[in-house]
């Protein structure tokens, strides 16, 4: 896809909306939608990877209630033709068709590859990628479980979003654990994904979330990787002008 006059593609990833209280998420919520607002005028797509909410499930006739803010300003932009992609996180894998329907975005439960003027991009959450943390594998697979999802299902709403909101306020976002320390190439998980990736096709930049700490780094072939952040400690996200990928954050004084 070639990119026309000012339009960029953006990313942003881990809002977490939800926690770590009604009131911090609402203030975090309207420097998002001001974001968005910001960017919907040269916006030729927008990629949201992940982690939009701390928790997420959909009822065959109930989704959770709040972030209306936020999927009205998303609706607004698919329906003027840019199109949005969500991607499932670990927080909010439980997307079904509700979001496609009501605001017009494409769900995206895996990793995707796209070509933008001529540069190639492996976007992905990051969850479960690269050697280790085989107690999270396996419990990503049990939650993915099409039938545990169905059980899950069988609860009362009020049950469901209950217990799921008691571990979400005890999860390293909400209780302000911090990713603050890169802990080098040889141990960053995602680091070791990437180049193991280009060792069978190569890529210019790979983009993630999940790992909740803004960070760029060059890889060999002239790839790059860059993590996301998340929007309670950084307010970052990235930005393509058809040319380079450049990790940004929104500024306090941008009036945000």
């Amino acid at each position: 896809m070639a990119l026309n006059g000012k339009q960029k593609i953006y990313f942003a990833s881990d809002f977490h909306l939800g926690v770590p209280t009604y009131e911090a998420s609402l203030i975090r919520e309207k420097k998002i939608v001001a974001w968005l607002d910001s960017i919907k005028n040269d916006a030729a797509e927008i990629f949201l990877v992940g982690d939009l909410f701390d928790f997420w499930f959909e009822y065959t006739y109930t989704a959770p209630k709040g972030f209306i803010r936020l999927l009205g300003k998303i609706a607004e932009i698919t329906d003027s033709g840019t199109p949005v992609h969500l991607f499932t996180g670990n927080h909010d894998m439980w997307m079904f068709d509700y979001l496609p329907k009501e605001i017009g975005v494409s769900v995206h439960k895996g990793c995707i590859e796209r070509t933008f003027s001529g540069k190639t991009f492996f976007i992905g959450h990051g969850d479960g990628l690269g050697p280790g943390d085989h107690s999270y594998k396996f419990i990503k697979k049990i939650l993915a479980n099409k039938f545990l999802q169905w059980m899950f299902a069988r609860l009362h709403p009020n049950l469901a979003f209950g217990v799921a909101n008691y571990f979400c306020r005890r999860s390293r976002i909400a209780t302000g654990s911090s990713d603050s320390v890169y802990l080098g190439d040889d141990k960053e998980w995602l680091v070791s994904f990437c180049k193991d990736t280009l060792k069978e096709k190569h890529f210019d930049y790979f983009v993630f979330g999940h790992r909740h700490l803004p960070i760029e780094v060059k890889l060999p072939q002239n790839s790059k990787y860059i993590n996301l952040g998340e929007w309670i400690n950084y307010c970052s996200y990235a930005e393509f002008d058809g040319t380079e990928l450049y990790l940004k954050d929104v500024k306090e004084k941008s009036g945000y």
